[in-house]
C-alpha cells in the first residue's frame, strides 16, 4: 500500500483524541500557518496544506475510522509499507516504493480531498483595527462601539460560490485532488492544479450575488470591552470575530489595538506610573508636607528635610491595574527642586543672608576626594601660588 502521513502527529494530538480536541488543534495550526500570515513562505504554505489534509480526514468520523483501520502512517493493517513477496523474487514492489516516495513529496495522499469531492475547509482571515483612548479611559477601562468592514457568507449560495440549484463539481483535471503530480522516475513532484487552483472543485455557474467568491462585503458592529490598565499598543483578541471560513472552516479572529493619548501628569513606566513633583528650595531644605495627585484624587506626602533633587517616593498599589495579572502597579513621585530664574531685590538679599548663615561649601568633599596633590605628594599649587612663583622668577 502507499505510505501515508501520520495525521495525528501532524495535528499534534494523541490517537484517542476527541473530535473537539482535533478541531481545536486544527484551528490553532491553521491560523499559525495560514498563507495570509505567511506570504511567500513556502514552508508555511506546505505545512498549512498538510494540516488541512489531516483535518479533512480526522474531522470526519467515517474517514477517521477508515484511516485508523488502515493501520497507521504506513497502512497495510499494521504490516508496514513494504510487503515481502509483493514483487518478483520475494522482494518489494518497485512501484510501491515509488508511491511511498511520492507521498513523502505530497503527491499521492489524496490532496486533502474526500471521495465526495467536497471543497476543503479553510479558516477565515484575521482582522485588525485600532481604537483611540484617553489616558483616563485606558486606566479605568471602557466599552467602545466598533464598525468593522468584513465579509460574510453569501446567503444566496450559502458560501458554495455556485448559482442556486447548482453545486461545485469535481475538477476534471485533477479529479478533485487539488494537485497534479509530475513523474520523474521513482519520484513524483506535486503542484497545485492549474484548473481549480488547488481547491479540487470548479464552479461552472457562479453565484450572481457573490460572483463565485462565496462571501459578500458588509460592515459588522460590535461593542468591545477595553479592560482597565491597557497601554498604548495593547492588543485585544476577539475570538471568532474575523472573517468567516470557507466550506465550513472556522472563522478568524478580530484584534483590537489600543492607542492611548498621553497624560500631562502621569508617565507610564511598565506597570507603574511616574509623576514629577516640584519642590521649592525651603521645602527641600527644611522639609514639608506636599499634596500630590493620584488616579482617584490626591494624597499628602511628607518631604524629609535635606531632600535632594531626584529623590523618589512610592505609593504602592495606587497605579493602574496590571494586565494579565492581579493587583495594581505603583505610583513613583520624583522630587525636582524648582530653582527660580529671576529674583526680586528682597529675595536676592534673603538668599545672600541665608548663604552667610549656612556658610558651607558642598564641593569641598568633591575637591578633596579628587586627590589635589603635586608630583612630590605635597599640596598642589593654587592659582595665587602660581602667580607668586612667576613674579619671583
Amino acid at each position: 500500500m502507499a505510505a501515508k502521513r501520520d495525521f495525528y502527529k501532524v495535528l499534534g494530538v494523541p490517537k484517542n483524541a476527541s473530535q473537539e480536541d482535533i478541531k481545536k488543534a486544527y484551528r490553532k495550526l491553521a491560523r499559525q500557518y495560514h498563507p495570509d500570515r505567511n506570504a511567500g513562505d513556502k514552508e508555511a504554505e506546505a505545512k498549512f496544506k498538510e494540516v488541512s489534509e489531516a483535518n479533512d480526514t480526522l474531522a470526519d468520523p467515517e474517514k477517521r475510522k477508515a484511516y485508523d483501520r488502515s493501520g497507521g502512517p504506513f497502512g497495510g493493517g499494521g504490516q508496514g509499507g513494504f510487503r515481502p513477496g509483493a514483487g518478483q523474487g520475494g522482494g518489494f514492489d518497485s512501484s510501491q516504493f515509488g508511491d511511498i516516495l511520492s507521498n513523502l513529496f505530497g503527491g499521492a495522499a489524496g490532496g486533502g480531498r474526500g471521495g465526495g469531492g467536497q471543497a476543503r475547509a479553510q479558516p477565515g482571515r484575521d482582522l485588525q483595527t485600532e481604537v483611540t483612548l484617553s489616558f483616563d479611559q485606558a486606566v479605568a477601562g471602557v466599552k467602545l462601539p466598533l464598525s468593522i468592514p468584513t465579509q460574510i457568507t453569501c446567503t444566496s449560495c450559502r458560501g458554495t460560490g455556485a448559482r442556486s440549484g447548482t453545486a461545485p463539481t469535481i475538477c476534471p483535471q485533477c479529479q478533485g485532488r487539488g494537485v497534479e503530480a509530475e513523474g520523474q522516475g521513482l519520484f513524483s513532484i506535486s503542484q497545485p492544479c492549474p484548473r481549480c487552483g488547488g481547491s479540487g472543485t470548479v464552479i461552472e455557474a457562479p453565484c450572481a450575488t457573490c460572483k463565485g467568491n462565496g462571501l459578500n462585503k458588509t460592515v459588522k458592529k460590535y461593542r468591545v470591552s477595553i479592560p482597565a490598565g491597557v497601554r498604548d499598543g495593547s492588543r485585544i483578541r476577539l475570538a471568532g470575530k474575523g472573517e468567516p471560513g470557507l466550506h465550513g472552516g472556522p472563522a478568524g479572529d478580530l484584534y483590537v489595538v489600543t492607542r492611548v493619548t498621553p497624560s500631562t501628569v502621569f508617565k507610564r513606566k511598565g506597570d507603574n506610573l511616574e509623576v514629577e513633583v516640584p519642590l521649592t528650595i525651603p521645602e527641600a531644605v527644611i522639609g514639608a508636607k506636599v499634596e500630590v495627585p493620584t488616579l482617584s484624587g490626591t494624597k499628602t506626602l511628607k518631604v524629609a528635610a535635606g531632600t535632594s533633587s531626584g529623590t523618589v517616593q512610592r505609593l504602592r498599589g495606587e497605579g493602574p491595574a496590571k494586565l494579565g495579572g492581579s493587583g495594581s502597579g505603583d505610583i513613583h513621585y520624583r522630587f525636582v527642586i524648582d530653582v527660580p530664574k529671576t529674583l526680586t531685590k528682597e529675595q536676592k538679599a534673603a538668599v545672600e543672608e541665608l548663604a552667610k548663615v549656612i556658610d558651607a561649601n558642598p564641593r569641598a568633599a568633591l575637591l578633596n576626594g579628587a586627590g589635589h596633590a603635586g608630583a612630590d605628594g605635597g599640596p598642589k599649587p593654587t592659582a595665587d601660588d602660581a602667580t607668586t612663583a612667576e613674579a619671583k622668577a
